[in-house]
């Protein structure tokens, strides 16, 4: 009896990992040799010049000039390639973003980095410096940071699948004053996904970013630390709060991971926990808007400060939360900021492919996630 009981058992965990496995590869997941576009070639974007695609578009600036270097990045391309990056706007496709890198996730669009040509390269790099801004170690700069850590990875690690060339663009509906659409760009442990209706950024999110390493290292010719200044800035909110306000921020659960990450659109809690904002002394919201301003900052300075004049205006109906330890530096540690609109979460990982601990982090607003289209 007991023997027959072992083989039924083992046969019910076989079925279902079989139907997990499946379940993955409908989303992209794990399973079969990776396509042929995805190889582990390097294409940083530091060194890449961008003078004619500047050149090209000069004479106009903002949302039209985003539209400049789209077109000018489909000019001169394969058919091929144009059928991959220029696709009708979908929701479903803008959705299909995660931050594994692609041996566990191959499931985005839009041809990756390796496949342009050096001039290509530059439009691209002036196109994501005009949507994303260029203030340090924000935006662009942080952008071509997430992609030298996938390099660091690749030069200095025995895994395979890590490569700044594997990061994928596409435009998600045509670039055109009038209409919608999204402009996708993303990788292992990065999601940038603008949506703009008819001229005007209409959402920024989901906005996912991540790094291994998470400690200062160099690569590409540069000094790298692209997700310092969140961690930073988090510490510091809660370094303000008396322990009594600490407390109350401190969440009873553990979380391993953060809670609304890709594939979970709808996972957002339906009750807010943790510490009130409006119940804080000025100089402690300041604190909070500087940790939200970290992630806002990541879009072109005018956007971003229409949306940060949106968050601070519910700043008294947002909470903030922790688990773990406050100071955002160990194993587990786990933040969240959520409002009526802005959401973020923090999540301190186990190191993947090296020692010690990286994080996972995602910019969400319950209002305008994929520009409010559902």
């Amino acid at each position: 009896m007991n023997n027959k009981r072992v083989l039924a058992g083992a046969v019910l965990l076989v079925a279902t990992a079989t139907v997990v496995f499946a379940v993955q590869r409908g989303r992209g997941g794990p399973g079969g040799a990776l396509p042929s576009y995805y190889t582990n070639r390097s294409a940083p974007l530091g060194p890449v010049d961008t003078s004619a695609a500047d050149k090209a578009c000069s004479s106009v600036k903002g949302h039209p000039r985003v539209i400049c270097f789209a077109d000018l990045l489909k000019k001169d391309l394969t058919p091929e390639l144009l059928a991959r990056l220029q696709l009708p706007y979908a929701v479903a496709d803008a959705k299909r973003w995660s931050n594994f890198p692609p041996m566990g996730y191959r499931n985005r669009v839009g041809p990756t980095l390796a496949e342009f040509s050096p001039a290509q390269l530059g439009v691209i790099k002036a196109l994501m410096k005009e949507a994303a801004g260029i203030a340090a170690n924000e935006g662009y700069d942080e952008i071509e940071q997430i992609l030298n850590a996938d390099d660091f990875l690749k030069n200095n690690t025995s895994d395979s699948g890590f490569a700044s060339g594997n990061f994928q663009v596409a435009f998600i509906g045509t670039p055109a004053a009038t209409g919608t659409w999204e402009l996708y760009f993303g990788g292992h442990h990065l999601a940038f996904g603008t949506t703009y209706k008819d001229g005007v950024m209409v959402g920024a999110t989901p906005s996912f970013r991540g790094v291994e390493p998470f400690t200062a290292f160099r690569e590409n010719g540069r000094e790298n630390a692209p997700m310092a200044q969140e961690q930073a800035a988090f510490a510091a909110m809660f370094a303000g709060l008396t322990e009594a306000e600490r407390t109350k921020a401190q969440l009873s659960q553990t979380y391993t991971d953060i809670v609304v990450g890709p594939q979970r659109d709808d996972n957002f809690p339906t009750t807010r926990a943790g510490l009130r904002v409006g119940d804080l002394s000025q100089d402690k919201r300041d604190l909070v808007m500087r940790a939200i301003e970290t992630y806002v900052r990541d879009v072109d300075p005018p956007n971003a400060d229409a949306i940060l004049a949106k968050y601070r205006a519910d700043l008294g109906e947002t909470h903030i939360a922790y688990s773990g330890t406050p100071t955002v530096n160990a194993e587990n540690d786990y933040v969240r900021i959520d409002g009526p609109s802005v959401w973020i979460e923090l999540s301190m990982q186990p190191g993947r492919s090296l020692p010690g601990i990286h994080p996972h982090s995602v910019w969400r607003d319950r209002k305008t996630d994929y520009g409010g289209n559902k």
